[in-house]
């Protein structure tokens, strides 16, 4: 078990010290064998299994951007099954309905009696990880039934709430190349993405592994590591992970540092038109906890704030016009910015 040199402190509130230590280093065993689980089956894509299983174990959603063909939909189903979690896929297009998504009410006629009462049919979203396949296809009316949720894992049809699984998790995918027929996600649904989570193609080794994998009559098979109780056990112990005063101050540096008007950098104020909110900062929070966990260790250090800068802060940035003409991108911008921690 690695540890960190920073003076760390643990959260008030949480059990004995020792206790923590020891939960820290079962479930960081437990995830190594997820995450080399889930890279006998998706070859090539370490980084992109890390970041979905962080985005997962901080108990967050996850945005998937990348060309077809790169296993994102692969990716949904093994972490699916190597958690032990109830995994649904749902196909975003043009005429998708939100109650495709939530599910609806249908009138029903009961036996013997004659009366008649509504009977509310459950549609995919009640699943423990739902995979929103090519989301920004469908319409922002259908964009939106997602958004309560994501945001308070319940929905409600006919002013009744119905709550979701737990845990819930959603990880979807956009298409980059493509924009014809697709509606940007508003501002309002990004910031419910803990991460945004940039799948590239893999190296020659990694797809001749893959070729000889996948085009012969044996299928590799993964099977079931945690259950969702158990997950759910990781994630409360996310949050209890000490964090030394030197992250956080790191966090708050840097996300405030990505606010044109508040921050004292002269690249935000010139080339952000707006930055990220509080929600990105305790995103940060959880992502630092969650990768020490995965990585094995007792507590984050400030290089884990600088790593997970981009897929925390890309999305919830905007360029201005000078930027865009400059050809300044998010990435090297946010990059400028987490460069001063260092």
């Amino acid at each position: 078990m690695e540890t960190t040199s920073q003076s760390t402190a643990f959260v008030p509130g949480t059990a004995d010290e020792s206790e923590i230590v020891a939960r820290i280093e079962a479930a960081g065993q437990r995830l190594s064998h997820v995450r080399e689980s889930a890279g006998t089956v998706i070859f090539g894509q370490e980084r992109v299994i890390e970041r979905a299983l962080i985005t997962i174990l901080a108990g967050g959603h996850g945005l998937l951007i990348g060309v077809p063909g790169l296993a994102k939909t692969l990716l949904v189903d093994t972490l699916g099954t190597i958690l032990g979690l109830d995994a649904k896929r749902i196909q975003f297009t043009p005429d998708l309905m939100p109650s495709d998504i939530i599910g609806s009410e249908v009138l029903e006629e009961s036996q013997g009696g004659g009366g008649r009462s509504f009977r509310f049919i459950k549609g995919p979203i009640f699943a423990q990880l739902l995979m929103a396949d090519e989301i920004n296809r469908a319409s922002p009316r259908t964009q939106s039934a997602l958004l309560q949720a994501m945001q308070e894992h319940h929905v409600t049809v006919a002013g009744v709430r119905h709550d979701v699984p737990q845990p819930f998790h959603v990880l979807a995918t956009q298409n980059p190349l493509e924009q014809e027929g697709t509606y940007p996600l508003p501002e309002a649904q990004l910031d419910r993405f803990l991460l945004q989570i940039d799948v590239e193609y893999p190296d020659e080794d990694a797809e001749r592994r893959m070729l000889i994998a996948t085009t012969g009559t044996g299928k590799a098979k993964v099977h079931p590591i945690l259950t969702g109780e158990e997950l759910m056990d990781i994630q409360r112990l996310v949050r209890q992970m000490p964090v030394s005063d030197s992250v956080v101050d790191a966090i708050l540096a840097l996300v405030r540092s990505a606010r044109p008007g508040e921050s004292t950098s002269e690249i935000t104020n010139k080339y952000v038109a707006w930055g990220p909110g509080p929600r990105a900062s305790q995103a940060l929070m959880l992502a630092v906890r969650a990768k020490a966990l995965l990585d094995g260790r007792l507590a984050p250090p400030v290089d884990d704030v600088i790593e997970l800068a981009e897929p925390v802060l890309k999305h919830r940035m905007a360029l201005t016009f000078t930027a865009r003409s400059e050809d300044r991108e998010i990435s090297s911008i946010i990059a400028d910015l987490a460069g001063v921690l260092e």
